[in-house]
């Protein structure tokens, strides 16, 4: 069976706001940044007004059209049939039990030639804070953005209006593969099969690796120069097999309001864990581990499917 190790170069950068009252944002804000930020950004950028995006002479060139609306390049191999490719970067929140005071923080983790468009994003998130975000319009001033290093390295990467030159983006390190791990929920997890949502009773191991298969596969085809070569087939039809051996998940609800769609979507997901005995599982690891950066499943840009992985035990020998 013919196997290689994804190769997704991500970079995290963590923004750090202030603002001048208490945090009034809900658990799972990404919504209302993402919104703010690609409205911010098309402002920003867009030189042709009125005129859609997949219709306009500028979209392979334009920055807006790249991280937000993605479009499929017109020479793809791959999803034909889809007018929008994986966007090249994910929102991810702190827990609200380590937000507090008047400081605030989030990060934007970029996939492969997405870093390219980091001065853009941080110009974009800046107004998006200064113009308000969320139903209060809380108001939120950048002042740092850090370069957050896999491998504990952290560097201030612009502050004061100075943008320090960037160093390239890597592929996470994949450490060794622990005998037993926990997968735990940080944002809702949104799957759909056959236009279902995937409840906690019919969460399978299948369901949630054939999800990140698909979203890792697409993301080192759009955004990175290596693309995936493995044999998805049959990593699917062996993920079938694998159970997990134990999970503690539950449905949580919440809603969010589209302004393009100008109404209420229901957005809800899986939250909670799901262990896993990792013995004979060598194929899949690589994967597991470098979907903490990606993200799974539905609304992934707005930082919903986050998760971490925790060992429950020493590496396999």
């Amino acid at each position: 069976m013919l196997m290689s190790q994804p190769i997704i170069p991500v970079k995290t950068y963590r923004f750090y706001f202030s603002t001048d009252s208490a945090i009034r944002l809900s658990r799972f804000p990404g919504s209302a940044w993402r919104g703010a930020f690609g409205h911010a950004l098309k402002k920003a950028v867009c030189v042709v007004r009125n005129t859609p995006c997949n219709e306009c002479l500028l979209k392979s060139a334009c920055a807006y059209s790249y991280v937000f609306e993605t479009p499929p390049p017109a020479d793809t191999e791959k999803m034909r049939k889809y007018t929008a490719a994986p966007h090249p970067f994910v929102l991810q929140f702190p827990l609200p039990e380590s937000t507090s005071g008047t400081i605030y923080r989030l990060d934007i983790i970029l996939f492969g030639h997405g870093q390219r468009y980091f001065p853009y994003i941080i110009h974009a998130m800046q107004t998006a804070g200064r113009d308000g975000i969320g139903g209060h319009q809380q108001i939120f001033t950048l002042q740092k953005i850090i370069d957050i290093n896999p491998q504990g390295i952290d560097r201030i990467v612009y502050q004061n209006g100075e943008l320090k030159p960037q160093q390239q983006a890597d592929s996470p390190e994949i450490p060794p593969m622990p005998g037993q791990i926990e997968i735990v929920f940080q944002s809702p997890l949104r799957i759909k099969q056959d236009n279902k949502n995937i409840a906690s009773r019919q969460f399978t191991f299948g369901i949630f690796f054939g999800t990140l298969l698909r979203r890792i596969s697409m993301i080192s085809y759009f955004h990175t120069d290596t693309p995936l070569e493995t044999d998805f087939a049959a990593l699917t039809a062996q993920a079938r097999a694998i159970q997990f051996s134990k999970t503690q998940l539950r449905w949580y609800d919440w809603t969010r309001y589209s302004s393009r769609q100008q109404t209420e979507m229901n957005m809800g997901g899986l939250t909670g864990s799901a262990s896993l005995d990792m013995q004979g599982l060598e194929d899949f690891w690589p994967y597991l581990w470098l979907g903490q950066w990606t993200h799974v499943g539905k609304g992934t840009s707005m930082g919903m499917g986050a998760y971490t992985i925790q060992s429950t035990s020493l590496p396999n020998a």
